[in-house]
């Protein structure tokens, strides 16, 4: 049995199944962006466009992440945050703050709130 790691979004990585502080698994992680806290704005932090041919599909639908109300997305863009594919065919994707997670342990985030109290993709 693996030990409990401290929280942090710089453990969590791509695939991990994310459950909420009830054990109910709310999705997979689909993708990480580490935070800045200490920045004055959000300038820079906006995830950047994959090297290569081929545009990522929020380059070409024009969107950038996290796809949340300004206020919402600028502070996640500060602090850091981890995007959750939503369980089922039209489930909206999920963030989750760094202060939302709780533990990690055996390759599942743990979260400290309930899945429902989660930021949803506008």
């Amino acid at each position: 049995m693996q030990i409990p790691q401290r929280p942090g979004i710089s453990q969590v990585h791509t695939g991990m199944k994310v459950v909420d502080r009830d054990g109910k698994e709310v999705g997979t992680v689909e993708l990480v962006k580490m935070g800045d806290p200490q920045a004055a704005t959000t300038d820079g932090q906006q995830p950047g466009r994959s090297p290569g041919f081929v545009p990522v599909l929020s380059d070409v639908f024009g969107h950038a992440e996290p796809d949340l109300p300004p206020a919402l997305a600028a502070r996640l863009l500060r602090t850091g945050f981890v995007k959750v594919d939503g369980r089922g065919l039209f489930a909206r994707d999920l963030y989750v703050a760094p202060e939302q997670v709780a533990r990690i342990e055996d390759n599942v985030v743990h979260l400290s709130t309930d899945g429902g109290s989660l930021a949803k993709e506008s």
